[in-house]
């Protein structure tokens, strides 16, 4: 490898801006995992078929084994690294542990992130919606019923904390005072 085979390119990965000395062809699967260091984003068939390695590129998901590094430079790239808030889980992450949605756990970051796009897309989706976003990662472990479970029940989840936020704090004793006429 020479010097003038060698791009700079930065990636803002979890919303840390990385700057990285790579070879053109790199892979942005290869540069996350051995450059970063950030080892939730897995390799299955290398040729995007099976969604393992699925991130967020701009908040649309993308298969890291077929995107070069130096074409994500600029854009905002998430991992299941950057899911969880500290030590509290994405409410997506909290719903696959809820309903036993993984096993061996090799698929489960791609799923994740294909879960995480949707949830944004589409806040309340149906089952025929989650199936349809999910039909690009494949899991040779479950049936996928808990996969999609979970992604509903964070659906459900989140469309509860929506709908108690929207309503106005009620100050019971200002309305029996009013009631009351006192």
């Amino acid at each position: 490898m020479h010097q003038e085979d060698i791009v700079i390119v930065t990636l803002k990965v979890n919303g840390v801006e990385r700057p990285l000395a790579v070879e053109p062809r790199r892979l942005l699967c290869d540069a996350l995992r051995e450059d970063l260091g950030l080892t939730g984003t897995n390799l299955g068939c290398e040729q995007g078929v099976c969604g393992s390695c699925t991130v967020l590129v701009d908040g649309e998901s993308v298969r890291s084994c077929l995107m070069f590094a130096v074409q994500a430079g600029g854009c905002e790239i998430t991992t299941v690294e950057g899911l969880a808030s500290g030590e509290t889980l994405h409410p997506l992450q909290a719903a696959f542990w809820e309903k036993q949605a993984l096993q061996c756990g090799f698929c489960t970051p791609g799923f994740l992130m294909a879960g995480v796009e949707l949830l944004r897309r589409n806040p309340e989706p149906d089952e025929a919606g989650v199936r349809a976003a999910l039909a690009g990662n494949t899991c040779r472990c479950t049936g996928y019923e808990h996969i999609v479970d979970a992604v509903l029940a964070a659906a459900d989840g989140a469309a509860r904390e929506r709908t108690f936020a929207e309503e106005p704090e009620v100050d019971v004793a200002a309305e029996v005072v009013a009631r009351e006429g006192r």
